[in-house]
């Protein structure tokens, strides 16, 4: 008895090409299931941490109640941060400082003037630079916050707290030694 007969079974019983078949999908389930995955810590824990502060813009934040809000920030020093989609622990709000809301107006000698607003929609459009407060990795590769989530100028940033959710954008990075 021959071990391949002529179409293509091993031992007359069992098809090579399912053999194969069969064989790629016990690596690919052993592979799943047996390799390393990505480890859940970076090693922060186990390195010094330093206070840094991270300036955010936010542009365009539509609220009712712009006050009511300013007053939660100045109530609740603490906020949750997402960074690239994923929770990067707790920051502590430094300051609010918000920006004025202008349009280019041009004058009759061919200058141009940013002059306040006049629309009635834009007053429930706020702009505004946050500046917040947490501990941090330093390395040679930038500042990588306790959540284990690397910042840099440029960086999406989501705050989450209480009553809101918005999204901004890292404008500054500094660290106090």
């Amino acid at each position: 008895m021959k071990i391949i007969d002529a179409q293509g079974r091993l031992l007359g019983k069992i098809s090579i090409l399912d053999l194969g078949a069969a064989m790629v999908i016990l690596i690919a389930i052993a592979a799943i299931f047996f390799s390393p995955g990505a480890p859940v810590t970076q090693g922060i824990a186990q390195s010094k941490l330093q206070p840094v502060e991270v300036g955010v813009m936010i542009r365009g934040l539509r609220v009712g109640d712009f006050d009511a809000l300013l007053q939660e920030f100045a109530d609740n020093q603490e906020v949750s941060i997402v960074i690239r989609n994923q929770p990067a622990g707790e920051v502590s709000i430094l300051s609010t400082e918000t920006l004025p809301r202008t349009t280019p107006v041009p004058q009759p000698d061919g200058t141009v003037k940013a002059l306040p607003d006049p629309r009635p929609e834009v007053a429930l459009i706020k702009d505004m630079i946050m500046t917040l407060s947490g501990k941090a990795q330093v390395t040679e590769d930038g500042v990588i916050l306790e959540g284990a989530r690397k910042i840099k100028i440029g960086t999406p940033i989501r705050l989450e707290g209480r009553t809101y959710d918005f999204n901004g954008t890292i404008i500054a990075v500094s660290t106090q030694e």
